[in-house]
C-alpha cells in the first residue's frame, strides 16, 4: 500500500475518533513500534497515550529488567495483568470506558486473564512485524530481558512463533514496516473504522 493511500484527513479522523468508545490497545512483539506508533496514533485521536511498561515500572518502582531478575517473569506477568486492569477499568466496572491508547509489552497478550481482559474492554489492535525490522530495532537498546544471554535473532523468530496464536485473537491485524509512524497510525485507524 502506497503511503498516500493510508493520509486521513483531519476531517476523517475526527469521524473515527467519535466512533471509538473504548481504549485502543497495541499488542505484538517487542520492537514493532507499540509505543512510536501509539505515541502518534493517540495524537491524532487527541486522547491520552499510556504505555503500560512505563506504569509497571512506576508502580514497582524500579526497571522492568531488575523486576525480572528480582522475582522472575511469573512475578512480573502478574503485576502487569493488575496494572493493565487498573489501566482498561477493571477495578470500577460501572465506570465509562475511557478513550486512550495503550502500548503493552510483547508478552502481556499472551497471558489468558490479560488477554481475555483486552479483549472484553479494549480495541485490540496486533501490531506485527517481520524479523529483520524486530531485529534491527530492539537493537537500539539493552533493556530487554528475554533477549539476555542469547541470539536476538533466534530469540525473536522463536518467541514470534509461540507468541503468533495469542496475537492472531487480536480484532484488528496491522503490519508496521519501514514507512513513517503516521503511515501506519492512518491504517490502524482506518481498519478500526471497518471493524467498528
Amino acid at each position: 500500500m502506497d503511503h498516500e493511500s493510508s493520509l486521513l484527513t483531519s476531517a476523517e479522523i475526527a469521524r473515527i475518533a467519535r466512533r471509538i468508545d473504548r481504549p485502543v490497545v497495541l499488542v505484538g512483539m517487542m520492537g514493532v513500534g507499540k509505543t512510536t506508533v501509539g505515541r502518534k496514533l493517540a495524537a491524532m485521536l487527541d486522547v491520552p497515550f499510556v504505555d503500560a511498561d512505563e506504569e509497571i515500572e512506576r508502580a514497582a518502582q524500579m526497571p522492568i529488567p531488575e523486576i525480572f531478575a528480582a522475582y522472575g517473569e511469573p512475578h512480573f506477568r502478574s503485576g502487569e495483568r493488575r496494572v493493565i486492569a487498573r489501566l482498561l477499568g477493571h477495578e470500577n466496572p460501572d465506570a465509562p470506558r475511557k478513550r486512550k491508547v495503550l502500548a503493552t509489552g510483547g508478552g502481556a497478550f499472551v497471558d489468558p486473564d490479560t488477554r481475555a481482559l483486552i479483549l472484553d474492554k479494549a480495541i485490540s489492535v496486533w501490531l506485527d512485524s517481520d524479523i529483520d525490522t524486530l531485529v534491527e530495532r530492539v537493537g537500539r537498546k539493552d533493556n530487554r530481558p528475554l533477549l539476555r544471554g542469547g541470539n536476538p535473532r533466534e530469540i525473536l523468530t522463536r518467541l514470534r512463533e509461540e507468541r503468533r496464536p495469542f496475537y492472531q485473537q487480536a480484532a484488528i491485524h496491522i503490519t508496521s514496516g519501514n514507512q513513517p509512524h503516521t503511515v501506519t497510525a492512518g491504517r490502524i485507524l482506518k481498519a478500526i473504522d471497518a471493524w467498528l
